[in-house]
């Protein structure tokens, strides 16, 4: 037996090796690949079953796992094979899968990496996970239940992430009495549903993990079937890419710089071939050059193809940097800043269109926003659906605009090149995956034009320095007042003001707009953009907006230069601000009459480090425009009359 194949051990959410880990002879293929369907459909039984059927597990481990099954299976006291793969102790205590599990083994013919993912709707972010570096997924169907939602939302997410080989595992047979019938059906139905998805290579087997009927050997219970057993067709499935005979693609992962007469460039060709000698170009700069050597610890390679970790060294020296690729010239990827692309939303809070979120694709990181969100895909109908927002789990397609051009291939072309992630900015929480389908050609046909006046000469001939004032708190908080009074006192010395009254936006820029979530965030992208275009005509710009979240005001002082953003935090206790609420609006809120008002039914996210921090409730609004002025003083803003 082989003793290093033998070791069913990787923990619960590892990550998988690559596939050099498992041998150094080059020649036995490596099949990746999942298993996924809905909640206790087997997946992790099926898992233990191949380990069990190949004899890959050592005696101490059966000893361990017959010990286990008496605490904590599921099979009455028998041998629970679905223990070897669920290692966390809630996974066991529930009898689910929550993690990623990764295993590896092999048999004659191949070797494997198999992820076994959970079937829980909530844990699908983990499924995703699991599915993007896989060539085949193991889809689970319950005989006895048939292509449910989890089937048909796991199936979607495999084929968004290019999985092109689909092994349908009609599992629990056993309970249904093998009936042909019951798997014709099921087959049926599956079939139909991939068909209009466009998964080409569909197989469909009948079988019984917990006895091992079909899994490593033919049942006389299935005599009705003449298809091969799963391990005949894992060992047998061609999923070899062509990945080597692809355009040269080599993100940057470092810059090697030890002395001043070396410049190395680090990182891992994801396609193509490369040799000294061949032309090369960087993206994004598109900056050309001749490749002079290919570096490694064991002495230089005459070539280097996809799957290879090297450092190259250029015959010029042109500026390279961490997340730059390296391409063919005459097959180059596509640098753009706007693009459509396939999201799996995985957090619980919604994606929202106009929100900042930081996109990572390779070694490069930007922030992104969702410009458009066209649709979202109803997995049980495949319709495309209209919405505003996506919820967890949902999938949808969306237009997306990055503050900087990235290099990306389509990721029907290059999953490496074309795939991303989402992350939450002020929680680090990664919330989303993505597929980029094309870039958008609208942003080809715009471009800056010069201008001979800047902002400085605007600001300069009013004797004033050009800034976004930004107000936030509650409202009754007193920011209007003090905003109003604010720009009264700057305009009797004679500055250049004007107020952004949120109030006053929504009778006509923001008009169109309501309350909910994704309405606050685009009333936010909207005033910012509009106050940032009255800083750049030299005003002193004052924005008075309740602005509830960080995440947005996070991106309007992203939109203007260093000094030029100040947030002034009215903070006025909200039981003061129920006493000013001469509209009733608190009231009307606390009795459920008013939908999405801001510290009641919808969430207000105080500033964690504001410019100035403006106490409402212990101060008259006259005192605190005394306070600011002072602090525009003392700052710059304003020079001292």
């Amino acid at each position: 037996m082989n003793e290093v194949a033998a070791q069913t051990g990787a923990a619960s959410g590892s990550s998988p090796a690559p596939a050099g880990a498992l041998g150094t002879d080059g020649e036995m293929p490596i099949l990746r690949f999942l298993t996924c369907g809905s909640v206790d459909d087997g997946k992790s039984t099926l898992i233990g079953r191949l380990l069990f059927d190949c004899q890959l597990i050592h005696e101490d481990t059966l000893a361990s796992l017959t010990a286990e099954s008496r605490n904590f299976g599921t099979t009455g006291g028998e041998l629970d094979l679905a223990l070897l793969v669920d290692g966390l102790q809630a996974e066991r205590e529930q009898g689910i899968t929550i993690d990623v599990a990764y295993r590896y083994f092999s048999t004659p013919n191949r070797k494997f990496i198999v992820a076994d993912t959970p079937g829980h709707e909530q844990y699908t972010r983990n499924m995703a996970t699991g599915a993007s570096r896989c060539d085949l997924a193991i889809i689970l169907v319950d005989a006895r239940k048939g292509v449910v939602t989890q089937t048909r939302r796991h199936s979607c997410i495999a084929h968004l992430l290019g999985i092109k080989h689909v092994i349908v595992a009609v599992n629990k047979m056993d309970l249904v009495d093998f009936d042909a019938m019951r798997f014709a059906e099921i087959e049926k139905d599956y079939l139909a549903f991939a068909g209009e998805l466009g998964i080409p290579h569909i197989t469909a087997i009948p079988m019984s993990a917990l006895t091992g009927d079909n899994i490593s050997s033919k049942s006389e219970k299935t005599a009705w079937y003449n298809g091969p057993t799963l391990l005949e067709k894992l060992e047998t499935v061609d999923v070899s890419t062509a990945a080597a005979a692809g355009p040269l693609r080599m993100p940057v992962q470092w810059v090697c710089r030890p002395d001043l007469d070396f410049r190395g460039y680090a990182g891992t060709v994801i396609s193509g071939t490369v040799k000294p000698g061949d032309k090369v170009v960087a993206l994004p700069s598109a900056r050309t050059s001749t490749l002079d050597r290919i570096v490694t610890a064991d002495g230089d390679m005459p070539e280097a193809s996809a799957g290879d970790a090297v450092m190259l060294t250029l015959a010029d020296e042109i500026d390279i940097s961490r997340g730059d690729v390296i391409c063919t010239p005459n097959d180059r990827a596509e640098v753009a800043d706007q693009f459509a692309a396939d999201i799996v939303w995985m957090s619980e809070r919604p994606l929202l269109k106009g929100r900042p979120y930081l996109l990572r694709i390779g070694q490069q990181s930007t922030v992104c926003q969702i410009s458009e969100l066209k649709h979202k895909l109803n997995v049980e109908t495949l319709e495309h659906v209209a919405s505003r927002q996506m919820e967890l789990n949902d999938i949808g397609l969306c237009n997306l605009t990055v503050s900087k051009p990235i290099v990306f291939d389509r990721y029907e072309d290059s999953r490496e090149g074309g795939g991303f992630i989402l992350i939450d900015r002020l929680t680090n929480e990664t919330v989303g995956a993505g597929m980029i389908r094309f870039s958008l050609r609208r942003a080809h046909n715009v471009h800056w034009q010069a201008v001979d006046i800047q902002k400085s000469a605007r600001a300069s001939i009013k004797h004033q320095k050009a800034c976004c004032l930004w107000f936030t708190g509650l409202s009754g908080s007193g920011k209007s007042t003090v905003a109003n009074l604010l720009e009264k006192r700057l305009y009797s010395q004679g500055r250049h003001t004007y107020l952004l009254d949120g109030d006053n936006v929504r009778h006509g820029l923001n008009r169109d707009l309501g309350f909910t979530d994704a309405d606050r965030v685009e009333n936010i992208r909207r005033v910012t953009e509009v106050a940032r275009l009255m800083v750049d005509a030299g005003l002193i710009t004052v924005v008075s907006f309740i602005s509830p979240f960080r995440a947005e005001r996070r991106f309007a002082r992203e939109r203007f230069d260093n000094d030029e953003f100040m947030e002034l935090y009215v903070d006025t206790p909200i039981e003061i601000c129920e006493t000013r609420d001469p509209k009733g609006l608190y009231a009307k809120a606390r009795a459920g009459q008013i939908k999405n008002f801001t510290g009641i039914s919808s969430p207000y996210e105080p500033p964690e480090n504001a410019e100035l921090t403006l106490h409402g409730g212990s101060k008259s609004p006259e005192a605190l425009v005394d306070e600011l002025i002072e602090y525009l003083t003392s700052i710059g803003i304003i020079d001292q009359l």
